[in-house]
């Protein structure tokens, strides 16, 4: 059944289509951080800064974490918004369903920082972290432009020939820039025009931004959570099929009665529950 909070924040995204958007990425940036970072942070979570790959990173260490494994998260936002105090909820529950420590990077945004930056960040941040715990006992995880990266930066690693992380989960995630879906219906051009802005003169095509087009023989187990009626659900449901075609484990959650990137707002029950299901993956495949 679903919860009174999830019906309030879809009765939201049904109205607020007609409402216009701050004209700014400085005003959008600061919106979404006001509204995110009122969340509750559980208790029993310790929360430090640091530098990651000279990126500013947080790392949430849960009581009972086991240290010899982590998360390492990339925050949605289209790559020109979203921050580490707008995911401090989300981030501190997400290592305690998976009793391990969770670091989040800042990496750099669009448009004062093109393609590939944000990439190079995440890329670098994984290596330095797999310096000093093993890579296959890393799972990146990223919602939405964050479950993008995540994925490309495991096909770059890949096409570079070091390591690997040892699980991805990606949620709500946008993998296609191009936007061939059916399920982003008329507003196609609208998600074609966003990921340009993050592009540039690259192609929409280009597997560092769309990739769902890149060879994924090979790559670790994937957890995908996609919302049924999300104009980015088939970019989920592709990649699991291409998945699994090319020998991967993959699983897949679609939610009902969901939107998308539910899961970062953790004052909702489903969100809560989408996230236990993250660390029942993780505490099944990272070993």
């Amino acid at each position: 059944m679903i919860s009174e909070e999830m019906n309030g924040f879809l009765g939201r995204y049904t109205t607020q289509g007609s409402k216009k958007i701050s004209t700014t990425v400085k005003e959008q940036r600061a919106e979404l951080e006001a509204f995110m970072s009122p969340l509750k942070i559980p208790e029993g979570v310790l929360i430090e800064d640091l530098v990651l790959a000279d990126r500013p990173a947080r790392k949430y260490v849960p009581a009972e974490a086991k240290l010899d494994r982590a998360l390492l998260c990339f925050h949605g936002g289209g790559y020109r918004v979203g921050s580490l105090n707008g995911y401090n909820s989300f981030m501190a529950h997400l290592a305690l369903a998976c009793k391990a420590q969770v670091y989040g990077l800042d990496y750099r945004l669009a448009p004062e920082h093109m393609y590939p930056a944000a990439l190079d960040d995440a890329v670098a941040a994984f290596v330095e972290l797999s310096q000093t715990i093993a890579p296959e006992r890393i799972m990146l995880v990223g919602d939405s432009a964050g479950g993008g990266l995540a994925l490309a930066c495991l096909l770059v690693l890949k096409k570079r020939g070091l390591p690997g992380s040892g699980a991805a989960a990606l949620l709500s995630a946008w993998l296609d820039g191009t936007a061939s879906g059916e399920s982003y219906g008329d507003r196609r051009a609208e998600f074609q025009h966003a990921m340009q802005n993050y592009a540039g003169e690259y192609p929409l095509d280009d597997f560092g931004i769309s990739p769902l087009f890149g060879d994924h023989e090979g790559l670790p187990p994937l957890l995908i959570q996609v919302a049924r009626n999300e104009p980015m659900r088939d970019d989920s449901t592709q990649l699991h099929v291409l998945a699994l075609d090319a020998g991967v484990e993959s699983r897949i959650e679609i939610f009902d009665s969901a939107f998308h990137d539910f899961q970062v707002f953790t004052n909702i029950p489903e969100a809560r529950a989408a996230i236990s299901g993250i660390g029942a993956f993780f505490l099944d495949v990272v070993v």
